[in-house]
């Protein structure tokens, strides 16, 4: 099976390495062409455009950051796509983008959204929760793919549905962020030793992702994140007022990063 990858960034490039070292016949197109050694180092082959990489790929992982660029993507492998081809979208991005891409795809070609959860470091490890939609069939004849850098594997539903499941991953995640910054910046100030207490509270019923991974996580993607949520919320008539005190706090925080004598100034 010949696999193609759109995208070779920070979670790209090692699920590149994982694919190629699983066997897979891996293809990578990215626009910055200075990522090429990186990407052949890996094993797999560097491809000069999306249409060589559409036509020689059964299976096209899609690793762009936004929902314009996807847009404009995809027409672009729609037109030199195989018949029976699987193309999925990996980024994180408004589910009706890929509802919209899905219904647009070409006879043939099939179109889901496998998104990615655990970060850059489960990236590395090749141990990342994959959440898909799209039809079942479609689902098992990708799951040999994703397994060769995703531990878990988790269909969600029809196309979109899986960009669902990340809105409420993330929206989670980053919730716990700000309480885990709010929580341990009050310990300090009280004089507490920061780094016994997270230990504590991650035996405790206060464990979550973010303080188990504290002092690791970028905040990058924060805020791109929660807008998706704004904007998901909106869409369905939704109020959800502390997703929209979170985005604001990420803001104010992502500078910070984790500098927790920084608050009350």
């Amino acid at each position: 099976m010949n696999v193609g990858v759109i995208g070779a960034g920070r979670m790209g490039l090692p699920i590149i390495g994982h694919l190629a070292r699983k066997g897979f016949a891996t293809l990578v197109y990215d626009i910055d062409s200075g990522k090429r050694a990186a990407v052949q180092e890996r094993g797999a082959r560097w491809v000069n455009g999306i249409a060589q990489l559409a036509a020689e790929s059964d299976v096209v992982l899609v690793c762009v950051g936004y929902d314009e660029e996807l847009r404009q993507l995809f027409p672009q492998l729609a037109g030199s796509a195989r018949k029976g081809a699987i193309h999925a979208v990996l980024s994180t991005v408004n589910p009706r983008t890929v509802q919209a891409l899905a219904a647009s795809a070409p006879a043939g070609v099939a179109v889901v959204d496998a998104t990615m959860c655990r970060g850059g470091r489960a990236a590395d490890e090749g141990t990342l929760l994959c959440f898909v939609g799209g039809d079942a069939a479609t689902v098992e004849r990708l799951r040999p793919v994703l397994a060769a850098f995703a531990s878990d594997i988790v269909h969600t539903g029809g196309a979109g549905s899986a960009q669902v499941a990340k809105a409420a991953n993330n929206l989670i995640l980053w919730a716990c962020l700000v309480a885990d910054h709010e929580a341990l910046a009050l310990a300090q100030r009280f004089g507490l030793d920061v780094e016994q207490l997270r230990k504590a509270l991650g035996m405790s019923s206060a464990s979550n992702d973010a303080l188990a991974k504290w002092g690791t996580q970028t905040m990058a993607w924060a805020e791109d994140d929660m807008a998706i949520v704004a904007e998901m919320a909106r869409e369905h008539g939704l109020e959800l007022p502390q997703s929209e005190v979170t985005r604001e706090i990420c803001r104010a925080l992502k500078p910070r990063r984790y500098k927790l004598d920084q608050y009350g100034k």
